[in-house]
């Protein structure tokens, strides 16, 4: 009993030294609100991603590098970007698929947040009309949103695109290209931002109630971090923030073992890198998404390409010749891809402590934040300590559908007599020690 006592004290005092060691190099991937303009600021920035370990060899990012700096010419699209894409599986009762971005723009005419038309603004619209409407938008009050021509709380087809379900055989949907935007970062780094388009996000149910959050449009990304052509990081988006990962970490896909499996949420999209109920925001997984091994999507089969340096947007080699062409610069429109905050004197409008049932629709991926050097496109409310460090491992959704686990509040579960066990798990409050260091360092 004594040995056994040791044994597991010894478990514990490891794996606290290694947090505080883990916490140490977490102080090293600072984000804070920098001024790009100050030397002294950028060169900060600079820093951001690097751990002392993985990357203090390699060469900074730059948000807007030198011509000197740069791998890419405007519009070239690597083939690498393509070999190590990410593929998608969907969740398999998912109500609201991956949707055309120019068909759905033709169900809405354009609307300033006051409600009045905005000029040229008339229904059907056009992606083509988008970068002009852009024009109208200087400050809070003139946003423009898309406002609807029908009701889409009836869950009509361009909401749901309920046909939109991926080839069984080689996972294309062949009526929703994704948008692909390749960003050079400097000295060898390339990002590559892949985004995917949904017509609605339903919202999370909060302890059986719901769902709250509902909103027109909705944008999810994950981005692919290369240096030299290798992937080293990738970021998937999720309610707002997101979670990185090394890419040498992530699942890969069976038949094609160099490209990262990611899993969408059921109703809201949101992106994790396994399986299962994944909680956020809220504590005791009152809020919380699902995803599972649904039909697996391949966006590389049809896809939309450009490459962006923070002024000109470019048009790539997509997967169809001339298309993004065709399309114009629809990238540009800064507005929001769905409806305004609904009425609360509207019927279908809904309160609740936690959020409306209704909200505005999202803004377009050029608003995302793509000259970020640190891999997080924001922070989220509670990261107070600033971190965006990439974890080192996946980390695991919980219930039925979870495919196990790797969390280290695990480290008793092999400790026997079970009373002991017991009794470690009370003495460390159920583990919440590793529970914290793995939310906070991954």
């Amino acid at each position: 009993m004594i040995f056994s006592i040791a044994s597991s004290s010894g478990l514990w005092a490891l794996v606290v030294v290694y947090s505080l060691l883990s916490f140490k190099t977490a102080l090293s991937l600072p984000i804070t609100d920098l001024n790009l303009e100050d030397p002294i600021d950028e060169i900060t920035m600079l820093d951001m991603m690097k751990s002392s370990s993985l990357f203090r060899n390699l060469p900074p990012l730059v948000s807007l590098p030198a011509a000197s700096e740069r791998t890419l010419v405007a519009g070239e699209v690597p083939d690498y970007v393509l070999d190590f894409a990410p593929v998608v599986h969907l969740y398999s009762e998912e109500r609201y698929l991956p949707y055309n971005v120019e068909k759905f723009v033709s169900n809405f005419h354009a609307c300033f947040r006051n409600g009045s038309l905005v000029p040229g603004g008339e229904s059907p619209l056009k992606l083509q009309q988008l970068e002009e409407l852009d024009k109208h938008i200087v400050d809070y009050d003139t946003a423009i949103f898309m406002t609807a021509d029908s009701d889409f709380d009836k869950d009509p087809e361009w909401i749901t695109g309920k046909h939109n379900i991926p080839n069984v055989y080689d996972g294309a949907i062949e009526d929703a290209p994704a948008t692909l935007i390749v960003v050079d970062k400097g000295n060898g780094w390339v990002d590559a931002y892949w985004f995917f388009f949904y017509s609605f996000n339903l919202g999370p149910f909060v302890m059986g109630c719901g769902p709250y959050g509902n909103h027109v449009g909705d944008w999810e990304h994950t981005l692919v971090r290369f240096y030299n052509g290798e992937p080293k990081i990738v970021w998937m988006s999720a309610h707002g923030g997101g979670g990185t990962y090394f890419y040498d970490n992530l699942e890969k896909l069976e038949t094609a073992p160099k490209r990262p499996v990611i899993f969408s949420a059921r109703g809201t999209h949101a992106n994790y890198a396994a399986v299962g109920q994944h909680s956020h925001d809220l504590p005791y997984s009152m809020l919380s998404d699902f995803a599972d091994r649904g039909p697996l999507w391949d966006p590389s089969r049809n896809y939309l390409a450009y490459t962006w340096d923070g002024t000109n947007l470019s048009y790539g080699n997509g997967s169809e010749y001339g298309r993004e062409e065709r399309l114009g610069k629809w990238l540009s429109f800064t507005g929001h891809w769905g409806d305004n905050d609904m009425d609360p004197k509207d019927p279908r409008q809904h309160w609740s402590p936690w959020q409306w049932k209704y909200i505005e629709g999202p803004t377009g991926p050029i608003t995302k934040n793509l000259l970020r050097v640190a891999p997080c496109q924001s922070l989220k409310h509670w990261k107070t300590w600033g971190g965006c460090q990439a974890r080192r491992y996946p980390k695991m959704g919980e219930g039925i559908e979870s495919e196990g686990s790797h969390s280290c509040g695990n480290i008793f579960r092999n400790v026997r007599p079970v009373w002991l066990k017991t009794l470690l798990h009370y003495l460390t409050l159920n583990g919440i020690g590793c529970y914290l260091a793995d939310l906070f360092l991954g």
